[in-house]
Formats: structure tokens, C-alpha cells, sequence
């Protein structure tokens, strides 16, 4: 009886209403008298709130800002900032080949040069690189050691001519724990990345398996142009289907630890092509 007493007061105190009015000072006239309560007080302020997420949330869907929040930026804008650092890197070449001419052009004057020995800039550009800057032994060591290392290696055949047209996406964002490695049957990468990172499609293509194993968790595979085939696993979720056609950059599953041979949230990630597994870092810029 008590409790009914209690919930009749609340509501009848939050229904109680309250008169505002507006009165002029010099003829003491009401100007403008308003019955407000406590209910319509909160009623106004969930309804403002309201319209503002509702604002909010339309800039955000049909605006660029929405490039700016993780996941949505679209396959066109990737495409630009890939192309924005490949003209970059080019430009930056260009700029050493620059400054190497002009620096070789200052010994000619100085008379370290000989000028007859000079037939091209690319000559000259390989007489900086290779008799005037002398290599340091460190630098010879390493050299030697990189050369033995990678004589027998089949996987530092250069890139197929048929996929240097073909612009790759980075399947996910993070940091390569695990390098590929043919002779030890890793045939992939492993990049650590946070829990339900976004997994994208490195080419445009369509998806051949999609399914859950012990051993790697749940696994999905697309089958692209030039006879590639990539392997995502390790996923916490998968968001596509097997038959479903693909757009390069498109969210294929989200980053997870499912499987046992997992050692922490991360995304094993394997390109083969016509039946061969190939070094992903030859491919894609990490």
C-alpha cells in the first residue's frame, strides 16, 4: 500500500505543472504565460537529443567525414591514396637521380671527373653511386650475405608481367609477426592486428570457401583474375559467402584467434597463384 502511495506521489509531483509567465515591468500586464511540468521538461530534452543524432548521423552517412571512421573508407579513396604514394615514391627517385647529376656535375668542374669518361646521365648516376661513394665494409658484408641467402630462393623470381597492371590491397592493418617462408611450409603472412579489424579482398574476385576448421579457425578463400587465390584464416567472423562476387578493398571477415594454431588476435594470410603459394610481400606494400 505503502510502495502504490509512493509511485502516486512520484507521478503526480512529475506531472505537476508549473506556470511561467513573462510580465511587463512598467504596466505589470502579463505578456506571455506558459504551464510547463517536469514530464514535458524531460519529453523536450529526449526530443532535442533525438534530432541532433539524427543530424549527426546524416553528415556522417552522406558526407566524405564518413572516410574518416574505421571501415568505411571506400575502394575509390584506397585507390587514390595507393596511387598518391606510388607517385610519390617515383617522384622521390627522381629527385636523388637529380641531386646525384648535379653533385657529379660539380666534380667534372672540380676536375675529379674526367669529361670524356662521361657518355649519359645514367653513366654519370652510376659513377656517383659506384666509384665515387665507396661501400663500407659493413655494407659489403651485408651484401655478400644477402646474395648466398637468396641464390637458391624460387620465391625472389620477379613479379609475373601478367599482375604488373593489377593494384593490391593490404588484406588488413597491423604489423607482419611472421614472415613467408617456403622451407619451413609457411606459406603465408602473419600480420597482428586488433580483435575485429576489418579483412579486405586484395583483388576484385569471387569467394570459393567459406567454412570454419579446427586447425585455422574460420577460414575463406577468393579465387581472382591472373590465377590468384587468396587465403584469409584465423577470422573471428566471416561477412560473405561462397559464389559471392567481391570488390577489392570490401570487408570480407573480421580479424579473430579462432583455431588452435593461433597464438593471439592475428590474420594468417596467403597468396597463391596457378597452384603455387608466393611471397604476399612481393605483391603488396605492408
Amino acid at each position: 500500500m505503502s510502495g502504490k502511495k509512493h509511485k502516486k506521489v512520484f507521478w503526480k509531483n512529475i506531472k505537476f505543472k508549473y506556470k511561467l509567465t513573462i510580465i511587463n515591468e512598467n504596466t505589470l500586464e502579463e505578456v506571455v504565460g506558459l504551464r510547463v511540468s517536469k514530464l514535458n521538461g524531460l519529453f523536450v530534452l529526449f526530443a532535442a537529443s533525438l534530432v541532433i543524432f539524427v543530424i549527426a548521423a546524416t553528415i556522417v552517412t552522406f558526407t566524405p567525414l564518413r572516410n574518416y571512421l574505421p571501415g568505411y573508407m571506400n575502394s575509390e579513396v584506397r585507390n587514390q591514396i595507393v596511387q598518391n604514394a606510388l607517385q610519390m615514391d617515383s617522384l622521390q627517385k627522381i629527385l636523388d637521380r637529380q641531386k646525384l647529376y648535379i653533385m657529379n656535375i660539380q666534380d667534372i668542374f672540380s676536375g675529379k671527373v674526367e669529361v670524356d669518361t662521361v657518355h649519359s646521365l645514367d653513366s654519370l648516376t652510376a659513377m656517383r653511386e659506384d666509384s665515387l661513394m665507396k661501400r663500407t665494409k659493413r655494407e659489403e658484408d651485408f651484401r655478400n650475405e644477402y646474395e648466398n641467402t637468396e641464390k637458391y630462393n624460387l620465391t625472389t623470381i620477379n613479379t609475373p608481367s601478367e599482375a604488373n597492371d593489377l593494384l593490391f590491397f593490404r588484406p588488413t592493418r597491423g604489423l607482419i609477426s611472421s614472415h613467408f617462408d617456403a622451407t619451413t611450409r609457411h606459406y603465408g603472412i602473419d600480420i597482428a592486428a586488433n580483435p575485429n579489424e576489418s579483412v579486405l579482398s586484395v583483388l576484385d574476385g569471387t569467394v570459393i570457401l567459406s567454412t570454419y576448421t579446427a586447425e585455422t579457425g574460420y577460414v575463406i578463400e577468393v579465387q581472382h583474375n591472373q590465377n590468384f587465390v587468396s587465403i584469409y584464416k584465423h577470422c573471428a567472423s566471416l561477412l560473405k559467402k561462397e559464389g559471392e562476387q567481391v570488390k577489392a578493398g570490401e570487408a570480407l571477415a573480421l580479424v579473430g584467434n579462432t583455431g588452435t594454431l593461433t597464438t593471439g588476435p592475428h590474420l594468417h594470410f596467403e597468396l597463391w597463384q596457378k597452384g603455387r603459394p608466393v611471397n604476399p610481400e612481393t605483391y603488396i606494400v605492408f
